[in-house]
This record gives C-alpha cells, structure tokens and sequence, in this order.
C-alpha cells in the first residue's frame, strides 16, 4: 500500500542511494507522501534544540533554534544550502528534496529552557532554513516552539517566507500582549512575479508575502521586513526598489533592512548555473562581481547604500534627517558613487574613489545591509 512505508520499521525508505543511516543521528524514519512529490523527510530525534551562535558573529542574538534542514522553498541563492554537506548530501536538489525534519525538538527545547543555567537570552528562528516552510504543516513544530519559549519568558524573534505564519499569529499577539518580547520579519527580494517563480520557486507568491505583512500588523504586531538578497543587475534597479518599497509601505511595513547578494561556498556555482540557465547575458558579469570572493566589492555595496537612502526615507523608513546626510556624503566627490552612476561605473571606478574616500566621514549606519 501507498502507506506503507509511513511505517516506523520501513527506516530506509526514500534514503539516497549510497547513502549511509550513520550520518544523520538520530534517524527514526525517512518518509515520502503523496502531498509532497519527490520528496523525503528525514525524521531524527535530536539531541539538543538551542544552537549557540559563534561569538565572533555579527548577528544580534546568540542562540537559534532550528526545527528542519534544508527547505522547500528551494531558493536558488540561500546561503544555507552547504550545510547540507555536512550531512554528506548535496548543497544542489537534496538540499530542496531531503528534509531532516528534528520530530523530538519541542520536548527537547522545554527541558533546555527549564535549565536553572539558561538566561532567557535572545532566540532567533528562522536564521537558517525557514522555520514556515511549507513541511511545517505536516509536522506543525512550530506552535510547540513559540509555546515553550514564551513560557520560560525566553525573548524570540521569527525571519520567514512562509505564509503559514498565520496560523500562529493569534499565538504571537497573545505572548506579545502578555508581555514577552516577539519581533516577526518577513523576508521579500522581488515584488516581480516572473522572477520570484524562477528563482524563489517553493515560496509564496510576492502579493502573499505582502498581505501576511498586513495581517501581521492587523494582528497587532510590529512587522519588519528583510529586503534581501538584492541581486545586481536583477532587483538593484531605482524602479525596481522603488516599487518594492512602495508596497511594503503599503502593507504597512514598520521597518525595512537592505542585503546585497552574497555567494558562499558551493552556492556560487549554483547561481551561476541558475544564470545560466534563466540570465545568461548576467553569467559573466556576475564573474567579475564576485571574482575575488563571497560579497560584492565595497563600491558596489556603497552605490547600493546610495540608492537605496533617498528610497527608504520616500516611503517612510528611516529618519529623513539621517539619509539627507548619507546622500550628501554620497554624492559629494570623496563620498561615494555619484548621482545617476550604474553599478558598473561604480565598480569600475572604484579603486581611485576608495583612495578619494579616506578622509571622508563613515556613511551612516541605517543604509548598511544588516540581518534581522
């Protein structure tokens, strides 16, 4: 029968070929459904839910919890793809087809929490794979997650994708008005269509990402928003962040946060074949942009930084005040790349303007790309 191999003694099947059990600890099961073509969850009982941010991470917060590895919404650019490999999968398809699926992490997490050691530090969730995919609704970890948290009044932040957010958002308003500490951010790099299906192809639609913003404002929380990544050549255009800009204002937005593309690891093959294949006049100048290593060249990200202050202070998020300065030092002659200059120019002219630069003051920090 077509279920029969939801059964806990049919272990192995959906495992790759070749693969060895040994690498995943913990394995109950692998488990294929119908509602899920071509795709095999892992389920493990972990050994441990709170996973503690190395010290030397920029990031604010130093513990996450991840309930799932890999992710349905098969992003060609996520940053989180190479740590498939630690699992001695690949960082390509089985990152978007072998989910490990940690069934034992809410218990996991309350006896963690109810340490006398642990300090109620900040959590974040979210921070790898995203924690509403869409498997979340087949295992429904995540309301078990926030229960637990909020209990041991544990401060917790959700970053998300996923539009099954909503289910939990009562749960959220309740923690939020009887006190503890909840932040929800959404993460929307395109508001076009036609690029979202092809790059984003397991998420939500942009128009769904925009109406879950509204909701959660309608739920009575604060709602910002991860504009990330901003693809060079791609999503990096004035009209193309204005428009974005302008429907998160209208979604009523609270506050908005800038990334450029970065490509670590085996992820840069990887959106170079996607270029390839969907932007092929892009593959080479995306060879250039990152010719010498992960993140775009620093005048690339100040012409970002430029174009992007006036925008977000048009639509209301960020004091005026502050971006009225930061365009002043961007385009004066030793500040930045210049009024009307392409991304191309700015890289191109670079290296003289970076020695041009040294006296002048740092840009204000509220057009630097930061993470929620």
């Amino acid at each position: 029968m077509r279920w029969d191999g939801q059964k806990v003694e049919a272990a192995s099947d959906g495992v790759l070929p070749g693969m060895d059990l040994r690498t995943l600890p913990g394995l109950v099961r692998s488990v294929r459904t119908p509602e899920f073509a071509g795709v095999t969850f892992h389920e493990v009982l972990c050994r441990s839910a709170l996973n503690r941010v190395p010290d030397a991470s920029s990031v604010p917060f130093r513990w996450t919890v991840n309930p799932m590895r890999g992710c349905l919404h098969a992003c060609a650019y996520c940053f989180a793809r190479p740590t498939h490999e630690y699992l001695d999968l690949g960082a390509g398809r089985d990152f978007e087809s072998q989910i490990v699926v940690k069934t034992n992490v809410v218990e996991v997490l309350r006896a963690e929490l109810g340490r006398r050691s642990w300090r109620r530090e900040h959590v974040a969730l979210g921070t790898n794979t995203d924690p509403y995919q869409r498997a979340e609704g087949r295992y429904r970890l995540m309301p078990g997650i926030l229960e637990a948290l909020a209990a041991s009044g544990t401060p917790l932040s959700v970053l998300t994708k996923g539009t099954l957010l909503r289910r939990d958002l009562p749960l959220l308003s309740d923690v939020a008005t009887s006190g503890g500490s909840v932040a929800v951010s959404i993460s929307l790099a395109t508001v076009d269509d036609e690029l979202q299906r092809v790059l984003e192809p397991g998420t939500p639609t942009p128009r769904a990402r925009l109406e879950l913003v509204r909701a959660v404002r309608e739920a009575g929380l604060t709602c910002g928003v991860l504009v990330a990544p901003v693809l060079p050549w791609l999503t990096d255009s004035e009209e193309h962040l204005d428009a974005l800009l302008a429907a998160l204002a209208d979604a009523g937005a609270t506050g908005v946060s800038v990334m450029a593309l970065h490509l670590r690891g085996a992820v840069k093959p990887l959106m170079e074949d996607w270029l390839r294949t969907h932007r092929p006049g892009l593959l080479a100048r995306y060879r250039r942009l990152y010719g010498r290593g992960a993140y775009t060249p620093e005048e690339y990200r100040r012409w970002l930084d430029a174009r992007v202050a006036p925008l977000l202070a048009r639509h209301g998020f960020a004091d005026p005040r502050e971006h009225r300065a930061w365009r002043a030092a961007a385009t004066s002659p030793s500040g930045g790349p210049a009024v009307g200059e392409t991304a191309d120019e700015a890289v191109a002219a670079g290296a003289g303007r970076a020695r041009a630069s040294t006296s002048a003051p740092p840009p204000p920090a509220i057009a630097s790309p930061t993470l929620f």
